[in-house]
């Protein structure tokens, strides 16, 4: 019991590396000959633009952190940084990195006894190509990706897994952003005998509350249809971001499980930049 608790720590904090987002605030602008600075992070959500042709960007929690408790059990996983290398492939298209270099993860069980586990994750690549004008009100994306089993067992499940996400905003007026993001993932079964789907969802609200400050909140969703048994998660999320310069950002935010089989509490710190 304490294996399946500690890999669906760490399986929920990878999707949750995966699929993070807040729509940048139209009024954060960068040098007046480039786009300005356009995240995945730090919400769940995706947003639809990309890394302009031939630049190279990093984001990464500097720290995440996430709780889950269960039937007396207290599991926490803390991915020291988590970094995505992107690289702008054309005017909308790039592609994406992901590995966390150290994952830990910690079980302590009703007795007071206390195990450990830790190793690098597991490496996700993705393409993202933009559908859209970028100047259009409304910002179409397709993200299809594949996680490939480079994490130990405990830490990852060895197993192969993908997914395509296709995130969706629209801008409305007062520097207000909606996005909303339908993904279909093919997952592993639980007893190794073939893959499953599962869908995932959010629908994300954005601000600029100032010049270089967004905030956001977010409702997500993951239906597990595993063959032994559908697992229904359910978070409320809110992030916040800072654009110290036109080419770096920093980030924070909370997500909130909403039921038993979602974490109770994850927290972290980002930072974005481009080169």
């Amino acid at each position: 019991m304490h294996k399946k608790l500690v890999t669906l720590a760490a399986l929920a904090l990878s999707a949750e590396a995966l699929a993070q987002g807040l729509p940048p605030a139209p009024s954060q602008q960068g040098d007046a000959q480039e786009p300005p600075l356009c995240t995945d992070r730090p919400t769940k959500s995706n947003a639809a633009c990309t890394v302009p042709a031939g630049a190279i960007q990093i984001e990464t929690d500097l720290i995440a952190w996430t709780r889950t408790d269960a039937a007396g059990t207290r599991v926490d996983t803390i991915a020291y940084t988590n970094p995505t290398l992107k690289l702008g492939l054309g005017r909308h298209t790039d592609v994406q990195f992901n590995i966390a270099p150290y994952v830990e993860t910690r079980v302590r069980t009703p007795d007071g006894a206390v195990e450990r586990i830790g190793g690098a994750g597991d490496l996700v690549l993705r393409l993202k190509q933009r559908l859209t004008d970028p100047d259009a009100a409304l910002q179409v994306g397709v993200i299809p990706f594949v996680k490939a089993p480079t994490a130990k067992r405990g830490v990852g499940n060895r197993e192969w897994e993908g997914g395509v996400a296709v995130p969706v905003q629209y801008a409305l007026p007062r520097g207000v952003t909606l996005t909303f993001g339908p993904e279909v993932d093919l997952l592993h079964d639980a007893d190794g005998r073939g893959k499953h789907v599962q869908l995932v969802g959010t629908a994300n609200i954005a601000k600029a509350v100032a010049p270089t400050v967004g905030v956001a909140a977010e409702l997500w969703t993951a239906q597990n249809y595993d063959p032994a048994g559908t697992v229904r998660q359910y978070s409320a999320d809110v992030a916040v971001t800072w654009l110290v310069r036109p080419r770096l950002q920093l980030d924070a935010g909370a997500n909130f499980g909403l039921n038993r089989a979602t974490p109770d509490a994850q927290a972290y710190l980002g930072l974005s930049t481009r080169f």
